[in-house]
């Protein structure tokens, strides 16, 4: 599998948009980081939370840099330290984004909840597959492609995690955007910033996707190939 020049085509093109994209991220946030606003992270979390009804969701700090994200079993917005205290437009962004998520947890949304539902499946699945395909590609080289399949109808749930995951993230940067907008913690270029930078975040849920439906479809190719010499 490591030497078929398909799959390490796969592999460096998904490599390489994921550098571009994540040194995007990294770049724009310090740029953003250097347009000043009058509240910090937390503040803007709490207010958002507040005008979206939310009230049993606690907003903290974690260590960490881009490490933010919504716990919904704890119901807690972690926001790393420097979103939390610092009071600029990437802050603003990256903490709205988070209480997006909390948003969508409090108002039970679609895609949140299916997302939340293949955590289980995704986590017991992500220890067996690599094992089961590598197994399952060395017994398809010698005519027996069931085990291969078995492989792939799991790393097909990590697939499609992948996939719901963009409408759930797209949304929360929406709700965070039009909040922002609506009442005027950011205004005019600082609008458009935001906007800029929750543009990039999402592409790195974006290039996940992709990279994990190429791969997908390159072990359903192969299945397909051993079981078209079978018969």
């Amino acid at each position: 599998m490591h030497f078929d020049p398909i799959y390490m085509i796969i592999t460096v093109i998904a490599m390489l948009a994921s550098k571009f994209v994540g040194s995007r991220l990294q770049s724009r946030f310090v740029e953003y980081s250097q347009m000043p606003l009058d509240m910090s992270g937390k503040e803007i979390a709490e207010k958002m939370l507040k005008d979206n009804g939310v009230y049993d969701v606690q907003v903290i700090s974690v260590a960490g840099q881009l490490t933010d994200h919504y716990n919904p079993a704890k119901k807690t917005v972690n926001l790393s330290e420097v979103v939390y205290s610092q009071r600029n437009v990437a802050a603003a962004a990256v903490a709205a984004h988070e209480c997006g998520h909390a948003i969508q947890h409090a108002t039970a949304y679609g895609f949140l909840k299916m997302r939340s539902n293949l955590v289980p499946v995704v986590n017991i699945s992500a220890k067996f597959v690599p094992t089961i395909l590598m197994i399952g590609i060395g017994l398809a080289m010698t005519g027996i492609p069931w085990v291969l399949l078995a492989g792939i109808v799991m790393f097909a749930m990590s697939t499609l995690f992948s996939v719901i995951t963009l409408p759930v993230e797209f949304d929360a940067s929406n709700r965070a955007l039009k909040w922002l907008e609506q009442t005027n913690v950011t205004t005019g270029i600082q609008q458009e910033k935001a906007k800029d930078a929750l543009k990039w975040a999402a592409m790195t849920y974006v290039v996940a996707a992709l990279a994990s439906l190429g791969q997908l479809l390159y072990y359903v190719m192969m299945f397909m190939r051993v079981r078209n010499r079978r018969s």
